[in-house]
């Protein structure tokens, strides 16, 4: 296939998040939660939409548990946040090469934009879906099929990259092919199972497949 598209996630896929995220849950649980949870369940609400998470933790303070989850995350945000090793040359590269270049999140826009701008990835992308944009977060195929259509590309020609199940299934069920990262802390395994069409090691393997 041509691939002139590329679409990725965000959080454990182009910045490591992961630690922030995974100490704002520790916040919020310790302040709110009716239990405690191990780090291996909290890893599992990484991906997912903050909302359908925090029902798990107590379905009857979710708004509650988000602020206060949003209000750590936001104020140690910049502590913890980086770009994984490559992306930002690897993300510059296919800009320069004139690939449409897109971003499609279960995050809101503010620290999504938060993020961009640490790493110095802001101004590199020519569409931005958030959870802000959408009615269906991933992996309903909605957010892949708004970003495409607002680049004017076609599900064939386009690939959805991420470090999440949800990634994959988006993008199958939206119809662009797809690439898992090895780098995924659910472990590459839960990734392969879904049989993406590559898997990455590092964001430079990217390159390889489009001529770069």
């Amino acid at each position: 296939m041509s691939i002139r598209t590329i679409l990725f996630d965000l959080d454990g896929t182009l910045i490591d998040t992961n630690e922030l995220i995974i100490a704002s849950f520790i916040h919020t649980i310790e302040r709110y939660g009716k239990r405690p949870f191990s780090r291996e369940e909290i890893i599992e609400f990484i991906g997912p939409p903050l909302k359908d998470s925090m029902q798990q933790i107590d379905a009857e303070r979710v708004d509650e548990l988000i602020d206060a989850y949003r209000a750590h995350n936001l104020s140690h945000h910049d502590d913890y946040v980086t770009a994984y090793d490559g992306v930002v040359e690897t993300i510059q590269t296919l800009k320069e090469q004139g690939f449409r270049l897109g971003i499609v999140t279960t995050k809101m826009r503010q620290t999504v934009e938060m993020g961009l701008a640490l790493t110095g990835l802001d101004h590199m992308f020519d569409v931005v879906i958030t959870l802000d944009d959408v009615t269906h977060a991933k992996p309903h195929p909605e957010p892949i099929e708004k970003a495409l259509k607002a680049l004017g590309s076609q599900a064939s020609e386009a690939l959805m990259v991420g470090d999440n199940t949800h990634d994959i299934e988006a993008g199958q069920h939206a119809g662009t092919a797809t690439a898992g990262v090895a780098w995924t802390v659910k472990g590459r395994e839960v990734l392969d199972a879904l049989e993406p069409d590559y898997m990455f090691t590092n964001m430079r393997d990217l390159l390889k497949i489009t001529g770069g």
